[in-house]
């Protein structure tokens, strides 16, 4: 990958990893083994990203529109969730990863959210590669609840109308010690943001490949990668023109 050297690895890379369902259905077998199929991905997709420097890497797990699933479907990726953690996150702490759990933790019950900050105040001292699992997480759900946070303090006087910013705004939400993400990619040939990172993704590369999820190979992302480093990114601005030879 000729593109890809230690200035054009993105820092953060956000990924919305979809095609699970399909991927099975494609092979005749039942959606749970797509999910978990696409949990081995998620395993691989870790290593490559630590491996190339990426110093973010979040993915959209679980959303809060996915509740709407047939609760069979909702409960054996509850369960996924929970092998991962309880599997994987001696062997993450171990490769100095770190732990970021964004969402709304609110309506969580159960089990799910100790496991949950118990992987984040495991990890927490680790300065490797961040993880951020996007789970119960929507980002118009993440803005209005930063919102009813800023109105609050409006109306206790401790913030006045005038102050609120776009700085202001980013400090209330889940990704708050975060870098917004440079690159988004979303599997299975769907070319939308599905309410994923809207505020963070303003001006984030868009990638959206074919494969399924469980398909993502480390070639398919450093594929994504050497056409991101081959991006021009302005930020609203102009590219300044290059000057040719002897002018």
């Amino acid at each position: 990958m000729q593109n890809l050297t230690s200035t054009t690895v993105p820092e953060h890379v956000a990924i919305i990893m979809d095609g699970n369902g399909r991927w099975a259905n494609a092979r005749g077998l039942p959606r749970t083994m797509g999910h978990r199929k696409g949990v081995e991905t998620v395993r691989a997709a870790v290593k490559t990203a630590g491996d190339l420097g990426i110093r973010y890497l979040t993915l959209f797990a679980f959303s809060s529109e996915n509740w709407s699933r047939p609760a069979a479907e909702v409960s054996d990726l509850m369960g996924l969730l929970k092998t991962f953690i309880r599997r994987d996150l001696a062997d993450l702490h171990r490769e100095n990863v770190r732990i970021r759990v964004i969402g709304d933790r609110s309506n969580l019950r159960g089990d799910i959210l100790p496991l949950l900050v118990e992987a984040e105040e495991t990890t927490r001292a680790n300065t490797g590669i961040t993880l951020v699992i996007a789970f119960n997480y929507g980002a118009r759900d993440e803005m209005t609840r930063a919102m009813r946070r800023l109105a609050t303090e409006v109306a206790e006087g401790r913030l006045r109308p005038e102050d609120i910013n776009p700085e202001r705004i980013a400090a209330m939400l889940d990704t708050w010690d975060i870098p917004d993400p440079d690159l988004i990619i979303r599997t299975s040939g769907e070319e939308r943001l599905s309410n994923f990172l809207l505020w963070q993704g303003a001006y984030s590369e868009l990638i959206f490949v074919p494969e399924l999820w469980p398909d993502f190979t480390r070639e398919t992302f450093l594929a994504a990668l050497e056409k991101y480093a081959c991006r021009e990114r302005r930020f609203g601005g102009v590219a300044e023109p290059t000057l040719a030879v002897g002018s």
